[in-house]
């Protein structure tokens, strides 16, 4: 145990962020640099090293928090990040985008403050490259097997790299200009720096690793051919098929998918383009969606320049409390609000959206919604409620729906689908398809970044079984461990 007594002596404190007037006139992370160093060590020492730790099965990566906080309060770094990378392959991505259900399942949660499990999780990891300990892990010697990943989100990173380490040759088929998938085009900068995924590339390469971008799957390469070139083959090419809003006035100009918007703002920050081609500059902007991506494209618009930033959510607003029927240790859903959320415009909750008004032009001018409340178990609409705001950029961040249908890699590879729409699998992640296996997103529907990540090694675990005939590679969890995560 780190400090028998911290849990009581110790006060929870996080990370600070930079002032919402400095951080909205440039595209950096918004925490202040450094702000952790001072602190993280007391507050890893509010850990109660609990007999029953409930936070590693919060965590769908079964990561040893115990463990490597201890050492973390010890001031141990190099230990630290031993701890953590034995589970988690880029604890820099869940250190910086998870939601931290591990800090929900928290033992010391259930009546004072959890502990601040995902800042000392950034903490070793950043310590860990700063040190020059994150060095690359290339296989003692090569099995001769080839795989081929399609997708190179979290789930399709994770599992190339543990099967690149486990001695297969690997490529990762990306079908957009970069490698990393939402990590790249999907995540802010302001929420984590391109520079953090970069370097993990660059580990990846020195162990072996290749890379393909610019090759779309099913269209400039069909399956066929890629199941002659390789061994096995791992879909990880997440759910990709966004929600739509069929409304009238949805085919006016300004009405855009998030994950329309969200990449050119990234690509500005590439250098790609110098102001991106959807802008919220001097726009009234509204973001129909309350999730983490609709608080992406408020954050962007923000620093786009937005007149205004208004986000709907169709359902009532979440209490700041744990709900009663989302007891600990399981995750809540409650009211949050974002460092996108700090910098301003308004959230509207229950509401609908019921049309667009557009000018002559063809331009969107306005948004007509609704009030909508539950009766029976269903939303209904509220009569004499209707109103309309200005809407010169909506974003449409409503969640996804599964896999891409549209390019024909289901088709070529002859996958089955489950009942939800998604790539069907069994326990060793195997498709129907002998040697295709399916990670991530794209069997697991839309889902966290640990989830990702934790499906990615375990998919790697059954691909290698599957080529070797037994696997070292450690197994986290089955697609069927629902346990304590959505």
């Amino acid at each position: 145990m780190a400090d028998p007594k911290g849990f009581l002596s110790t006060e929870r404190e996080i990370a600070r962020s930079r002032p919402v007037e400095e951080r909205v006139r440039d595209w950096n992370e918004v925490y202040v640099p450094g702000s952790l160093l001072p602190i993280i060590s007391k507050q890893a020492g509010r850990c109660m090293d609990c007999g029953v730790p409930f936070c590693h099965n919060g965590c769908p990566l079964g990561n040893l928090i115990p463990e490597w906080n201890d050492y973390a309060y010890r001031g141990d770094w190099t230990a630290a990040s031993e701890r953590l990378h034995a589970t988690n392959n880029f604890p820099e991505f869940t250190g910086r985008l998870c939601p931290a259900p591990c800090e929900s399942a928290c033992v010391l949660g259930i009546n004072r403050p959890a502990v601040t499990i995902k800042n000392v999780e950034v903490t070793i990891i950043d310590k860990a490259w700063e040190a020059g300990s994150v060095t690359p892990q290339p296989p003692q010697r090569l099995s001769g097997k080839t795989v081929a990943v399609i997708g190179s989100g979290p789930s399709g990173l994770a599992a190339a790299q543990q099967l690149t380490r486990a001695g297969h040759t690997v490529a990762v088929y990306e079908r957009a200009d970069r490698i990393g998938g939402l990590l790249r085009y999907g995540i802010p900068e302001f929420k984590m720096e391109k520079r953090h995924v970069n370097r993990r590339i660059e580990q990846m390469r020195a162990e072996g690793t290749k890379f393909r971008t610019g090759v779309e799957v099913g269209r400039d390469i069909d399956a066929a051919a890629l199941r002659r070139r390789y061994d096995a083959v791992v879909i990880a090419a997440g759910a990709t098929t966004a929600r739509d809003l069929p409304v009238p006035g949805r085919e006016l100009n300004g009405v855009h998918q998030a994950m329309e918007y969200l990449p050119l703002a990234n690509k500005v920050q590439e250098g790609d383009f110098i102001t991106a081609p959807i802008t919220a500059e001097g726009k009234h902007v509204v973001v129909i969606g309350g999730g983490d991506t609709g608080a992406d494209c408020v954050g962007t618009a923000h620093r786009q320049g937005a007149a205004s930033v208004t986000q709907l959510e169709i359902m009532p607003r979440p209490s700041e409390a744990r709900p009663g029927h989302q007891p600990w240790p399981t995750f809540p859903m409650t009211y949050k609000v974002t460092s996108a959320h700090e910098e301003g415009g308004e959230r509207v909750y229950a509401v609908s959206t019921t049309h667009f008004e557009g000018d002559e032009d063809g331009n969107v001018q306005w948004l007509h919604l609704i009030e909508v409340e539950f009766v029976d178990g269903k939303l209904e609409q509220k009569p004499g409620t209707e109103r309309r705001i200005p809407a010169q950029l909506v974003t449409l961040a409503m969640g996804f729906t599964g896999t891409d249908r549209e390019n024909g890699l289901v088709e070529q590879f002859g996958l089955e689908l489950d009942a939800r729409g998604n790539i069907a699998r069994d326990a060793e992640y195997a498709t129907n398809v002998p040697g295709v296996f399916v990670a991530g997103d794209a069997g697991r529907g839309q889902s966290l970044i640990v989830w990702a990540i934790a499906e990615g090694r375990a998919a790697a675990r059954g691909v290698d079984r599957h080529l070797t005939g037994e696997s070292t590679l450690p197994y986290p969890v089955r697609p069927t461990d629902r346990a304590l995560v959505a």
